[in-house]
């Protein structure tokens, strides 16, 4: 009879020593990326609520929208 005790264990260990190898691969993959201010491995980047998204756009169009007046009334 198989004793599911030892097969256990063995699993187990096989399980630690791949969880070590990930986790080493993915500080390899980490390193290999270019860091800029916008990908930092110690900060996550935040999201935008679709309201936030939409309020942003609305901004900016209506300061794009004050630039082409301007440039209309130099010319």
């Amino acid at each position: 009879m198989v004793d599911f005790t030892k097969v256990l264990t063995e699993l187990q260990q096989e399980r630690s020593h791949l969880d070590h190898a990930i986790q080493a691969i993915g500080k390899l993959v980490a390193l290999s990326k270019p860091r800029t201010a916008w990908t930092s491995l110690s900060k996550p980047r935040r999201k935008l609520s679709v309201a936030a998204r939409r309020r942003i756009a609305a901004a900016q169009r209506a300061r794009w929208a004050k630039w082409r007046q301007q440039t209309k009334k130099a010319a």
